[in-house]
């Protein structure tokens, strides 16, 4: 192989899923803008709540998906054996129509009152098209047909958008046309995405002893990530179920615009998690470790530097949505959750599973959840205090950032405690500068520390671009 070709392909793959979630970014900046101030304050909670909902549709594959994407990253699309990746995808479309309807009856029966059935519905029809489609992103993802999947993000996004802005001018602004348009652009992904793994979708398929063998090993390589995935949800979703059941649903959807606000910038970020863990399952393990610290310093960088962007954001996110001005004013603390939330996700995560470590995110995830059953009883039951909720979150994500990077580092043999030391400081910084000085003086004493910060990586900021530049 060329000596710059796993370079130039690092890079090529990473301009398209770069490109899919700069259109994902300006999607959910539009939805995140409009829906707040041309929708009142009850359908964007609504839509809030669907989301919080969805976001656990993840657990209806029972690790099915995730042990394909663990199991077979890194090989070449051509090497598939289709009959039998056939013959998981339909098994695992009857699964979710048996486990779906089962567990909406159950809720129907006993939860009704903790739940809104309506949204429950919409989000089951969902995972209809999300679930299935899951396994085939993971097929793309993993044999590096990255631009096939960028596509079908992108696809899903325009149509959203477009049905979105079509039934906003025609003046229908409700909740049903909202998550419409969402549920059609899921089903358009769909299909787009069957089409090009037609091959695969509608082969012969294999037998049903052989089929069920491989289901088997893959649900038990993938049940531990699955639930990992689902305890990292739960780290933030038990606070936001909690803000929503204490203050009501007015507040939820207002601390929750903050957080998608926060969350939006992670898209810059997460474009690099879905080209990394292919090519780590390709390296040799020796280069694993400078490779590591290569990623990671030049992933901080930015990811400190977007802090300086809360004071022009958080002026005009108030004067556009002047009845959320209030609850925008968390961003000052929410706002560092980037920072650990992005390094998790695209360092932390990828590094594990490549490594094989599923068992390790599990554990992590678990405690963190644990601790945020604890820790949000006290602030919310307790003290009845939302500013200690909201600090909760950050709290818990650098927890969970900082005890699975030390795991990391035993493993590669590596020593980033002062970065970490750093980072923390620099994040608590921001927090405390602009949550009780604010203004343009909070920002200008976090900037000085920022450059500061840079100054004293500047050297490893270049070692690593060589690093990168040299890898083979």
């Amino acid at each position: 192989m060329n000596k710059n070709s796993a370079f130039f392909k690092f890079f090529a793959n990473f301009s398209y899923t770069f490109i899919a979630n700069i259109f994902q970014m300006v999607v959910s900046a539009i939805v995140t803008l409009v829906l707040p101030r041309y929708y009142n304050v009850e359908v964007y909670s609504y839509w809030q709540l669907y989301l919080l909902y969805y976001s656990y549709i993840g657990i209806f594959h029972l690790g099915w998906s995730d042990g394909i994407y663990l199991r077979y990253a890194g090989k070449r699309y051509e090497e598939l054996d289709k009959r039998l990746f056939s013959s998981q995808f339909w098994y695992l479309v009857i699964m979710y129509l048996f486990l779906s309807m089962g567990i909406y009856t159950l809720i129907a029966a006993f939860f009704s009152i903790q739940f809104n059935l309506q949204i429950l519905i919409y989000v089951f029809i969902a995972g209809l098209f999300v679930v299935p489609r899951t396994t085939l992103f993971y097929i793309l993802q993993g044999t590096n047909r990255i631009s096939d999947f960028a596509k079908m993000n992108i696809l899903e996004k325009l149509a959203f958008v477009s049905l979105l802005l079509i039934f906003f001018f025609l003046g229908i602004r409700t909740l049903q046309s909202v998550i419409f348009a969402d549920l059609l652009g899921k089903l358009f992904s769909l299909l787009g995405t069957v089409y090009l793994t037609k091959d695969i979708v509608f082969s012969k398929l294999e037998s049903f002893s052989i089929s069920i063998k491989d289901a088997f090993s893959n649900m038990n390589a993938g049940i531990k990530l699955m639930i990992a995935n689902i305890a990292s949800t739960l780290i933030i979703g038990i606070i936001r179920f909690s803000i929503e059941r204490n203050w009501g649903l007015e507040v939820f959807g207002k601390i929750s615009l903050t957080l998608t606000i926060s969350n939006l910038l992670m898209v810059f970020i997460n474009s690099l998690g879905i080209v990394i863990f292919p090519m780590l399952k390709r390296i040799s393990e020796d280069k694993l470790k400078p490779l590591y610290i290569a990623i990671r310093n030049l992933l901080m960088l930015p990811l400190l530097g977007i802090l300086v962007f809360y004071y022009p954001m958080q002026i005009i996110l108030s004067l556009w949505l002047p009845q959320y001005a209030e609850s925008l004013r968390y961003m000052a603390l929410l706002f560092p959750l980037v920072v650990f939330e992005s390094k998790t996700s695209l360092l932390i995560n990828t590094y594990l599973k490549a490594l094989r470590k599923e068992k390790i995110m599990l554990y992590n995830n678990v405690m963190t959840v644990l601790l945020s059953f604890l820790l949000s009883y006290l602030t919310i039951q307790i003290w009845n205090s939302l500013t200690l909720t909201i600090l909760l979150i950050v709290f818990l994500l650098a927890f969970r950032a900082i005890i699975a990077e030390a795991y990391i580092g035993k493993i590669l043999r590596i020593n980033v405690f002062k970065d970490i030391v750093l980072e923390v400081l620099l994040s608590v910084l921001f927090m405390f500068t602009n949550w009780n000085i604010g203004g343009i003086q909070g920002v200008l004493l976090y900037s000085v520390a920022y450059i500061i910060y840079v100054l004293l990586k500047k050297d490893s900021i270049k070692k690593s671009l060589e690093s990168i530049k040299s890898l083979k």
